[in-house]
């Protein structure tokens, strides 16, 4: 495989991981009482509303380059929590919407990767369907990894965002107040390879659950 079809192949999960992942966040805002994504034309598939240069195309190939972990991010979201109608817990629910598109995705990638073996043993190795395949089971790599890395309580991770609906006002201003340190911290647990250690075993499970559901 070229360099250039191994680029296409992770570029386009990784595109489509990032840009669901920022759309459901503002698909469920709006509906519990926040229009600000809607409004400003940010609940849409279309990558390039979401692209952020830096961290949805340099960071995530460099970062998985150097230490085969995919880390990135979308240009996030507006949410504006006031609007919510119960914006504690509304803020928790729309900050797990994002992982849960992942989870959601990682299954679509497997039918497409089982699609592409049926075709694959139907016509003999056919150069496409073994690309299907390539690219579903990249799929379901890179939304498990972006799912449970982002259910971690470290800002600006979504899981830092759950965890302040559950803390006081004070403690949940000060996380939010910090972001930047966390994603200091992240980077640092990236490249020492302390976070893929602990995560990819994770994504390891959950993966092989979906491809023995499709039998992949």
């Amino acid at each position: 495989m070229t360099v250039i079809q191994t680029i296409l192949i992770y570029a386009i999960p990784i595109l489509f991981a990032i840009t669901v992942h920022e759309v459901a966040h503002g698909w469920v805002a709006n509906r519990l009482g926040d229009p600000t994504a809607r409004m400003l034309g940010r609940l849409t598939l279309n990558p390039i509303k979401h692209i952020d240069p830096v961290g949805t195309i340099f960071v995530p190939f460099v970062v998985f380059y150097l230490s085969g972990f995919i880390f990135g991010w979308a240009k996030p979201v507006p949410i504006t929590w006031q609007n919510l109608r119960h914006p504690r817990r509304d803020m928790a629910i729309v900050a797990l919407a994002g992982p849960m598109s992942n989870l959601l995705m990682a299954f679509l990638w497997a039918l497409l990767a089982k699609s592409g073996e049926t075709l694959a043993q139907a016509y003999d190795g056919w150069g496409p369907a073994v690309a299907l395949i390539t690219m579903g089971e990249a799929g379901i790599f890179i939304n498990l990894i972006l799912m449970v890395l982002n259910l971690i309580p470290i800002p600006p991770l979504d899981g830092s965002k759950v965890l302040s609906s559950f803390l006081p006002p004070k403690a949940s201003y000060w996380l939010g107040r910090y972001e930047w340190i966390g994603l200091i911290l992240l980077l640092i647990l990236i490249w020492a390879g302390l976070l893929g250690g602990v995560l990819l075993p994770i994504v390891s499970r959950i993966g092989s659950f979906i491809l023995k559901i499709f039998g992949l």
